[in-house]
């Protein structure tokens, strides 16, 4: 009798991968993020293990948002005090925070524990074209 395989936490090889955002949809690159931090793409893939892998994001300025979006999607943020509600548009956001956009897509196709919290430390984000993690090796997530 064939039982499953569950990966374990200890044994689990974890890649550096670097994506350039340049001109890449905001919600296509999020859930290909999405996918590599959970693990999606290993053969050894667990849904109660963190299986995935470390995903470095440069150029995060460079986003592309399709449609109205820059103007009509809204970001809201309470400081839990009355009358505390921020509301910030897409396109303001992407001018003071960019990394913070692609972030918040991303953590919102992960899950809702502490599996997706655990997932989302692995996303490095940075605004401009280098990044501090040439130590790890990263390859390119997308061949071009």
């Amino acid at each position: 009798m064939k039982t499953t395989h569950f990966a374990k936490k200890g044994e689990i090889e974890r890649a550096w991968f670097v994506v350039d955002a340049e001109g890449q949809v905001l919600g296509r690159l999020a859930s290909d993020i999405a996918s590599v931090l959970k693990g999606k793409h290993k053969p050894v893939y667990t849904p109660h293990v963190d299986t995935g892998d470390f995903v470095i994001v440069v150029n995060a300025e460079k986003i592309r948002l399709t449609g109205r979006k820059l103007t009509d999607k809204i970001y809201y943020h309470h400081s839990l005090y009355p009358g505390g509600l921020a509301c910030k548009t897409a396109g303001q956001l992407l001018k003071e925070h960019p990394e913070e956009v692609l972030r918040r897509a991303v953590k919102g196709m992960l899950p809702k524990n502490s599996l997706g919290r655990a997932m989302l430390r692995k996303l490095k984000i940075y605004r401009g074209g280098v990044h501090p993690h040439e130590a790890q090796c990263p390859k390119p997530l997308y061949k071009k």
